[in-house]
């Protein structure tokens, strides 16, 4: 599945108040960077996930987010440094530029 204009359009309004956006397709899907360092990625299926670290991923953990496990060919699964972006989050861009920013600032 490709990603479509209207996802992409989708996401970076979402984040369009941290200002300085660009973008990089990769694997079917897109990440998206503040400023050159990467902060989210726009999976195939449009879903949008935020990258964390330290004590940010430990906050999103305690809050719930489901965090991103990829099957590999060989049946083993492995985690990634990224959380699924839950829907409320998903309608208010000014909570998902301020998650934005708490990533950005989690490195």
């Amino acid at each position: 599945m490709a990603l479509g204009d209207s996802d992409i359009a989708f996401a970076l309004e979402l984040f369009e108040p941290l200002g300085d956006l660009t973008t990089r397709r990769m694997f079917g899907g897109m990440a998206i960077y503040h400023q050159g360092v990467i902060f989210a990625l726009l999976r195939s299926d449009a879903t949008l996930l935020l990258k964390a670290e330290g004590d940010f991923r430990a906050r999103l953990e305690a809050d719930g987010w489901d965090r991103w496990t990829h099957t590999r060919k060989n049946g083993t699964e492995t985690s990634m440094p990224y959380y699924i972006i839950p829907s409320e989050v998903l309608d208010d861009p000014e909570s998902a530029s301020d998650l934005a920013r708490a990533s950005l600032d989690s490195r």
